[in-house]
């Protein structure tokens, strides 16, 4: 229960569960999918390995089960999705199974997205409506299809269902930002986070709470709770912080280190996940690093990937002409890319910038009628949008002067 509800309890109960029962295939199985990222690479293959052995003595599901772990922790995504699918035939609604979904979404392909969307409503019915693993993991699917309504009543029934829910929390997180909550929204994750400060998605829900600031414009406070929130190495979620507060001219909160940047880029690996790279062009962006957005623009036009040749290329070539001071070209090159935006990765809310670059964008090429209609839905539908707003407003830009 911990581990679904991604508690901060959750480790903790894991290795306790692995030391009184050493030869449980599943318990070491899912002590290493929640540990995986910080394993190395033989590390990781020796706990498999042997969960792998101790789950095929113990059924064939326990032995699915820790397939599903092992090649979701070596990141193949098409794969644990493909193995999901044949897993859930067999064994319906199986919770533990249930967290390796996002596998569906870190494939990149539309098709795998929405083959996953289908399976999760398949098995929350199969699982029915008091399941509150289901009704959270149906929760952060609607809100991620832009079912914003359905989303925020499916996450509030799971919340009463089971109140530690973190999937449901960050469903609920999701739909309350394209609902524009603001200070409600921060008020429901300041209590729901001091109930377990060790919960698993701390940052990122501390990071939620920062962009329901942003909308209803306390930026003191957006600036606060990154920097209390996210360490410096935490590059992706700052930069996302950063950027949009520069965007509407305010003094960003501490940045990351441009030195780090660069490293990551260089590293191998750097430039493996499409979404991962974005962010580490949001804090180059961030730093008016525009020789360095360049650099990376050119690698990824040549790089044979579609999604970083067709998409990724144009949107950091943007974001080196904003940060030049050249904003109809950073308009023409985001308006180019229409729907194809969506190849860049990661969820709506995360997505969103890129919107949010060419409204500012269009705004500073003295194009408003564009941008207003570009932002419309969201000045329309969301109670708090005073960041939208400020998207529309001509404003001198923030420098970055914050503090590192």
């Amino acid at each position: 229960v911990a581990l679904l509800a991604l508690s901060g309890r959750a480790l903790p109960i894991l290795r306790e569960w692995v030391a009184g029962e050493p030869d449980c295939g599943v318990a070491r199985a899912l002590l290493t999918l929640a540990t995986g990222d910080r394993l190395d690479d033989a590390a990781l293959k020796e706990q498999l390995v042997i969960a792998h052995r101790d789950a095929r003595a113990a059924g064939e599901r326990q032995a699915s089960l820790a397939y599903g772990v092992f090649l979701h922790t070596h990141r193949q995504y098409r794969l644990t999705a493909d193995h999901l699918v044949a897993h859930f035939a067999r064994w319906p609604a199986d919770e533990p199974a249930g967290l390796m979904l996002g596998a569906f979404s870190a494939c990149g392909d539309a098709a795998y997205r929405a083959h996953g969307d289908d399976l999760v409503e398949r098995q929350a019915a199969l699982a029915g409506p008091e399941s509150w693993p289901w009704t959270s993991w149906l929760a952060s699917t609607r809100a991620e299809q832009g079912r914003v309504r359905e989303a925020h009543e499916l996450a509030e029934r799971a919340l009463e269902l089971y109140p530690r829910s973190g999937v449901a929390a960050h469903a609920l997180a999701h739909a309350e930002h394209e609902l524009g909550a603001g200070r409600v929204c921060v008020e429901f994750l300041d209590r729901w986070l001091a109930a377990d400060p060790q919960a698993v998605q701390l940052r990122h829900l501390s990071w939620h709470a920062a962009l329901q600031s942003i909308a209803c414009g306390d930026f003191p406070d957006a600036r606060r709770r990154a920097d209390a929130a996210l360490p410096r190495a935490d590059v992706g979620m700052r930069a996302a912080t950063n950027w949009r507060l520069l965007l509407v001219g305010q003094t960003p909160a501490g940045r990351s280190d441009p030195g780090l940047v660069r490293e990551l880029l260089a590293a191998p690996g750097g430039m493996a996940e499409v979404f991962h790279t974005f962010n580490l062009a949001l804090a180059l962006a961030v730093e008016a690093a525009t020789e360095d957005l360049q650099a990376l623009a050119r690698r990824a036009a040549a790089d044979e990937r579609p999604d970083y040749r067709d998409v990724l290329a144009p949107v950091v070539r943007a974001l080196a002409q904003i940060t030049a001071g050249r904003p109809r070209a950073a308009a023409d090159l985001l308006n180019g890319l229409g729907e194809k935006a969506e190849r860049i990765g990661g969820v709506r809310v995360e997505r969103e910038i890129i919107q949010d670059t060419l409204a500012r964008a269009l705004v500073d090429a003295g194009d408003h009628t564009r941008a207003a209609d570009l932002l419309r839905h969201r000045t329309t539908t969301r109670h708090h949008h005073t960041y939208e707003d400020l998207l529309l407003t001509t404003t001198a830009p923030a420098t970055a002067t914050g503090t590192r």
